[in-house]
């Protein structure tokens, strides 16, 4: 015997049945009425929303020339345990992550070769001058440290990034709400009316990037997005000339969930983007499918720099192609009481005012 095919109701869930007096599919809940193909028509797209398919192809990655690896070094830092490569020139002092001495390990060997890099295009100049502007305008910060800070240490590092390029295929159903307000001598009215959009297609994706090192929180890299890719070349170990480079630890294959999470949500955000007019939007269904996803992996520069103000250290970090320039702060909490005092104050001064009004009334 067949199953019988049992009906949602696109607005609130409930089951809905044959109406023998209106001839149309009709929900004992709600009441709203459908036509029988108009419902046949959205069962069919909701069978295209369901499980995800997010997989991506294996790594082919870039081997060394024979020699390649000859100048490169390993440095090691023995508290944090980051392992750094550099040329055999580059002066390794202390470690750019935690500021600690590092030792040189010997020769590098092994892992894979970047396909890309992305050369420095600021100098560390520019880039304490930048940490000198990004004070500008914080009221909220101790005078004492702007006037009396210096900078530890000013480190240029290469951070290991994979990229993923990417189609996704996707079919996304939506649940949406429109109201109408009105009102009479006695009632206010709300009328609120249920629609359902779906909306279907392809979406590309080239370069999205992935922190590869563990030592480095993604937030903050991601916090100094975007870098222009056009600037790019293949990677030559000329380019590490003066500057570190981190060793990846966290392989493609590990980073491919947040892969999955940046381009799905950006997937969703454009798609969600298209469907206006109404005052409410909600995905109820959705089904993303990756039609082909590579790989490669590549250097980005990123400036780090360290300063010490009443015993705490203080971390930035720079966009070595762009400038962008992000980094925690001290407060000072006496302006910040200050500051706070006065938006209370001038909330309760609106709000006095309001009432006040009212009363004469």
């Amino acid at each position: 015997m067949a199953a019988l095919q049992e009906y949602k109701c696109p607005c609130c869930d409930g089951a809905i049945s044959f109406d023998i007096e209106s001839q149309r599919m009709k929900c004992p809940y709600c009441g709203t009425e459908f036509d029988v193909e108009t419902l046949k028509a959205y069962d069919e797209e909701l069978k295209k929303t369901g499980q995800n398919n997010l997989s991506w192809n294996s790594l082919n990655g870039a081997e060394w020339y024979p020699g390649e690896e000859d100048g490169l070094r390993i440095y090691l830092c023995n508290t944090c345990g980051g392992e750094i490569v550099a040329d055999e020139n580059t002066a390794a002092a202390s470690c750019p992550f935690c500021g600690n001495p590092v030792v040189m390990m010997g020769q590098f060997r092994g892992d894979l070769k970047p396909d890309y890099v992305i050369p420095f295009k600021i100098s560390k100049e520019a880039a304490i001058e930048a940490l000198k502007k990004h004070y500008v305008g914080k009221k909220l910060l101790p005078k004492a440290f702007r006037d009396q800070n210096h900078i530890d240490e000013v480190k240029g590092l290469y951070v290991p990034f994979w990229l993923f390029d990417s189609d996704l295929d996707a079919h996304i159903q939506y649940k949406a709400t429109r109201l109408r307000y009105w009102r009479d001598s006695s009632y206010n009215y709300t009328e609120t009316s249920y629609f359902s959009a779906y909306r279907e297609g392809s979406v590309g994706f080239n370069k999205v990037p992935v922190d590869g090192s563990s030592k480095i929180p993604d937030a903050l890299m991601e916090s100094i997005e975007p870098y222009d890719f056009s600037d790019a070349v293949d990677f030559q170990t000329a380019y590490l000339s003066g500057y570190f480079a981190d060793k990846y630890d966290v392989g493609y294959d590990n980073c491919i969930t947040r892969a999955n999470e940046r381009t799905q949500k950006s997937a969703e955000e454009a798609f969600a983007s298209t469907v206006t007019g109404y005052s409410s939007v909600r995905a109820e269904n959705t089904s993303i499918n990756l039609l082909k996803g590579n790989t490669k992996y590549a250097l980005y520069p990123v400036w780090f720099l360290n300063t010490t103000w009443n015993g705490t250290q203080y971390s930035f970090a720079m966009n070595g192609q762009t400038g962008k320039f992000v980094g925690d702060l001290p407060l000072d909490k006496g302006a910040y009481r200050k500051w706070l005092f006065g938006i209370a104050a001038a909330v309760g001064v609106a709000v006095f005012a309001v009432q006040y009004l009212l009363w004469l009334l």
